[in-house]
Order: C-alpha cells, then structure tokens, then sequence
C-alpha cells in the first residue's frame, strides 16, 4: 500500500522524472527507488483530482540503458498495485513541479477521458515464436508447387535453375507468410472475448511471428490467462509462447498523452 506524506515537496535545482499520472488528491510517496540509482524518492505533484508520479533527477537526457528502462517500468508496477495507471513515455522530463501542474491542466480534459476508459484495465503482452526451419520442411512436404520447383532444380544445370531458384524462393516466403497470418489470427481470435483491445506490433527477429499487447479488465485477468494457456497448449509442438505482465497500458495510452501534449 502506498503511504501519505504531507502535500509541500521542496523544489530542488533538479529536473522532475514524471513516471505515470494517476487520479487521486491525496499526496502519496512510492520509496526511495527512483531513476539514475541515487535513492531519489518517488512522490506525487498534484492539480485537482490528477497527480503526476515524479521524483528528483539530473536535467539530462535519459539513455535507454537496461537500468533505466527497470527502474521506470518498477515505479510504474508499484503505482499500479493501488492506482490505475497512465504511463508517461520513458525518460519524460520536467524542470519544475510547476511545469508538471501545467502540463495537468493543459491536459485535463485527455486525462479524464483517458482514465476513466481505462479505469480497472491492464496490459499483457505476447511473443510468438516457430522454428522456422521446421515450418520450411512442413511447408515443402505440404506444397506441390514447392516439389516440383525442387525437382526441377535437382535435375537441371542450365540458366533456367536461377530463375527456378528465385521462383522457388518467391513461393516458400509466399507459403511462410500465409501460415504465419493463419496462427496469427487464430490467436487473435481466440482471445477476442478475453480481452478489450490488442495491438500488433513489429516482430523482432525472423523467428517470431507475433508480438502482440492486450488490454484486460483487472477481474478478468484469469480468464484470459486461461484462454493463454489453452491456446499454448493446443499448438505447443509448433509454436513458443513468451506471456507478460500484468503492466501499466504502455501501448493504449503513452501516445494518446504525447499527442495531445504536443498539441497544446
């Protein structure tokens, strides 16, 4: 549980790292872990019923080293044990506590409804991964098209087996394609009902086939860990399934806020 300390903060020369904004009046502290590893204590700066989550640091811009980026996401999971959460983008900097209380107020109205749509509401995320070496074999064995090409390249020596080998390369990635789309939305599918909304990001590595985050309403954060497993077992001798969270929705809101700040 988080503990309340007495509203005044001094200012310091320092920067203010702003972490997440949550909604309370009430003026809470998180510990002393905040970023850059000086034992910085987290604490909140208030306008109105919105508070932004911030504590001292250096006027610099922040690498996204490993350390880091642990330390912004930790304060985040701390906060979101008794708040819901609107994470503010990694190394996002203010000078003053004032600037901070003027950034809530230019931001009000996008807070208020941001927050009240993800009021209750968590992020997990997906990776998903094949071998693809494995799924080129099975794609070969299934693929007519693919058989014939290969025979044609085993038995021939003149200047057709190029052309033979860059058609045959065109229809295994056409084929690779096709039976990533078909696990990708049969998962999609079969989370629909357990979760709110999804994002696809980009794949990482020519492995992995989805990367995906889900937004979830906190109660029923069983079910759709169920619905997680299940899916993992039906197709666990043909894919790998790497599941996070619960976390902050870093994919449903940090854009939304940057956006509109930049606006103002």
């Amino acid at each position: 549980m988080t503990e309340q300390v007495p509203a005044h903060q001094p200012d310091s020369e320092q920067g203010k790292y702003v972490y997440c904004i949550i909604r309370t009046d009430t003026p809470h502290q998180f510990g002393s872990v905040g970023i850059g590893g000086r034992g910085d204590r987290v604490y909140t700066v208030h306008f109105q019923e919105f508070a932004a989550v911030v504590s001292n640091c250096p006027l610099i811009v922040f690498d996204p080293t490993r350390e880091n980026a642990l330390a912004h996401e930790h304060v985040n999971e701390l906060v979101m044990k008794d708040f819901t959460v609107l994470p503010m983008s990694f190394g996002t900097v203010f000078r003053t506590e004032d600037d901070i209380k003027a950034f809530l107020r230019g931001t009000y109205e996008a807070l208020s409804d941001v927050l009240q749509k993800m009021e209750g509401k968590i992020e997990f995320g997906l990776k998903v991964n094949w071998d693809k070496d494995q799924v080129i074999r099975e794609i070969e064995d299934e693929n007519e098209e693919i058989r014939r090409l290969k025979e044609e390249i085993a038995s021939n020596t003149t200047t057709s087996t190029y052309f033979s080998r860059m058609q045959l390369g065109r229809v295994v990635e056409s084929a690779l394609q096709a039976k990533a789309d078909a696990y990708v939305n049969e998962i999609y599918e079969a989370l629909r009902d357990a979760a709110i909304a999804s994002r696809s990001n980009k794949p990482i590595g020519d492995k992995m086939i989805m990367n995906a985050a889900f937004l979830v309403e906190r109660e029923k954060t069983k079910s759709f860990d169920d619905q997680i497993a299940e899916i993992a077992k039906k197709y666990e001798h043909k894919l790998s399934f790497l599941y996070t969270g619960p976390w902050p929705p870093y994919n449903f809101v940090n854009i939304r806020l940057k956006l509109e700040r930049a606006d103002r």
